[in-house]
């Protein structure tokens, strides 16, 4: 089984959205700028990696890669059975699985990454990981120290991150190392985030999650508080609100997921941080970063191996490397420029016919299977419209 994990703060990078700018789920990113007010294309183009850092950027942008990729993989077809996001990418994981709706989960990342930033610069606190040493030592090196320093985040075998003050941070990490750790590394943070540190954006944020409506998900996603995979939607708001102040329990859920039958583990954002702490946690496990539509390819030819050999078991369970999803942009009526294209081979840019009066055009070229969507047919947006096949 297959499941989509949504990396956290940290995993920003300058220029992150370059590969994405000319496929159709960029427009993802203009919806995001008309709800969020500010220009997120220049923030996914143009700012540098100094900027990015900033909480109130760092946070926005990650989201919005993601959610730019899994727009990317829902219009070739792929899907999972369970969500899980580290930190931030707990909000990524509930708009993927329709507990948040899209403009919602923008204003919440938002609000969220304002709130923390405050609150850093308020209260001044780092973190750091450490390296080589059991989850039971490092929290006794935080309780041997009179200051105030926390477990963080829980993200794989010997990789502990720990978070507050910096005097705290400084002794803890000493008596870590003298308890065997192998290094105790700074981490280029300016506040110490999932700590009682964080308690005063925790207020702000809960203001902002009582304004938005969560709904059932299309699949479990799994809590950074708890590590278990949550459907009811009572319970999400109280979840969000304590991740704040809580530890991640990354490789609690790691291995939740993997006790729960997943063996496939995608990492859906920029980077492959959480991939790596996937190889480290569950070394049997089927890993795969996402992060330009390359890699979407690569995924897909990865399914089709995985495809078992009886044809009955593929129906409504995998796609074919070969196949491609032409969906609609929008909701509205369709209409087709042509209803007798199947079996005719078609370009990039072919235009399949209209939603409304916007247009439907191929992101691929290859052989037309069919058509998805009838003429007349009243459509949702991202709704499948035709089905293709790649010309190899």
């Amino acid at each position: 089984m297959i499941v989509f994990t949504y990396p956290g703060q940290g995993s920003q990078k300058e220029g992150m959205g370059q590969e994405w700018v000319n496929h159709p789920s960029w427009e993802l990113v203009q919806d995001a700028s008309s709800i969020s007010g500010r220009d997120l294309s220049a923030l996914l183009l143009e700012t540098n990696d100094a900027e990015l850092k900033e909480t109130k950027n760092a946070q926005l942008a990650t989201f919005l890669t993601s959610m730019v990729i899994f727009d990317a993989l829902q219009r070739v077809g792929v899907e999972a059975a369970a969500h899980a996001g580290h930190s931030l990418g707990e909000y990524s994981a509930l708009t993927a699985s329709g507990a948040l709706d899209f403009e919602d989960a923008v204003k919440l990342v938002t609000e969220r990454g304002a709130a923390m930033q405050v609150c850093a610069e308020s209260h001044e606190g780092t973190m750091a990981a450490i390296l080589g040493l059991d989850d039971e030592l490092v929290e006794s090196a935080c309780h041997r120290v009179d200051d105030d320093v926390w477990v963080a985040n829980y993200n794989a075998p010997g990789q502990v991150v720990i978070a507050g003050s910096y005097s705290g941070i400084e002794s803890a990490s000493e008596i870590a190392k003298e308890l065997g750790a192998k290094r105790a590394m700074k981490l280029p943070v300016s506040g110490a985030f999932h700590t009682p540190y964080m308690e005063p954006a925790r207020d702000r944020l809960r203001n902002a999650i009582d304004s938005v409506e969560f709904r059932s998900p299309d699949h479990p996603v799994f809590a950074n508080v708890d590590a278990i995979g949550h459907e009811n939607t009572k319970e999400w708001p109280a979840l969000l609100s304590s991740q704040l102040t809580s530890p991640v329990r990354w490789k609690h859920i790691l291995h939740q997921l993997e006790g729960s039958g997943f063996t496939t583990f995608v990492e859906i954002g920029p980077g492959s941080v959480l991939t790596g702490m996937t190889k480290r946690t569950l070394k049997d496990s089927m890993t795969i970063s996402i992060s330009s539509p390359s890699d979407v390819d690569k995924l897909l030819e990865t399914i089709a191996g995985q495809q078992p050999s009886s044809p009955d078991a593929l129906e409504g369970e995998h796609l074919f490397a070969t196949e491609r999803l032409v969906v609609s942009p929008c909701a509205g009526i369709f209409t087709p420029t042509d209803n007798d294209l199947t079996g005719k081979e078609i370009k990039t840019g072919f235009l399949l016919g209209h939603v409304n009066e916007t247009e439907v055009r191929s992101a691929f070229s290859g052989e037309v299977q069919g058509f998805l969507a009838i003429e007349g047919e009243r459509v949702t947006s991202s709704q499948p419209i035709a089905w293709l096949r790649v010309m190899k």
